[in-house]
């Protein structure tokens, strides 16, 4: 046998704890956290393949994750970002990046989890520059603070992800997204179960597979 894979005991865990002890990998990294948008056509997609959220869809919303700050955009691409929790104040940004098409422009997000449907367990975090995303933003932040002076013990939002719109001048239809608060939770991981959900407002027939939206 070769001794290439010889490897000397001095100091690694017994053969039998060794699994437990990689396991534990999984557990310390990190969730991968996809970024969630309303796009052009008043769709809610996320993911690098824009697949669309499914309709009815209920997400948890992190209360201590709202962010305000500064993003610079140039050529489709983010070229700076500057965020900060909302609890702090705005970060102080200097000159904007080279080629940076608006300069810095305000932004506003927070974190979310999907608790319903095909993503349950999905991660994601929204985030906006845009007027009316914004608005909804802070409309969000208002009804969360007016819970927890109400009732602290249930601080926790469970939406669904609505659209308004809008006519234009010159863009034409623009959409908006709508936050739409169905019921408050704790911080606990106290969530309504699947069973209990109230599909009334879902559509009668789902599609059988989602879709995905190019830009």
């Amino acid at each position: 046998m070769s001794n290439l894979v010889k490897f000397g005991s001095a100091g690694l865990p017994a053969v039998q704890n060794l699994a437990a002890s990689l396991r534990k990998l999984e557990q310390a990294a990190p969730s991968v956290m996809v970024i969630l948008k309303m796009d052009k056509t008043g769709h809610w997609v996320f993911g690098a393949e824009q697949e669309e959220v499914e309709n009815g869809s209920r997400w948890a919303v992190n209360p201590l994750s709202f962010v305000h700050g500064y993003i610079a955009w140039g050529k489709g691409e983010a070229l700076g970002e500057m965020m900060a929790p909302i609890t702090d104040p705005l970060p102080e940004v200097g000159v904007p990046p080279s080629g940076a098409d608006r300069g810095w422009e305000m932004q506003l997000g927070f974190s979310l989890k999907c608790i319903s449907g095909e993503d349950a367990g999905m991660e994601a975090r929204y985030s906006t520059t845009s007027v009316g995303g914004k608005r909804a933003v802070q409309q969000l932040g208002l009804a969360i603070a007016t819970q927890v002076e109400k009732a602290p013990d249930r601080p926790v939002p469970v939406i669904t992800l609505g659209k308004d719109s809008y006519q234009h001048k010159s863009y034409g239809r623009v959409f908006t997204p709508v936050f739409e608060v169905q019921e408050w939770v704790s911080m606990n991981g106290e969530e309504p179960a699947a069973e209990d959900v109230q599909q009334s407002d879902a559509p009668e027939a789902a599609p059988a597979r989602r879709v995905r939206r190019t830009a």
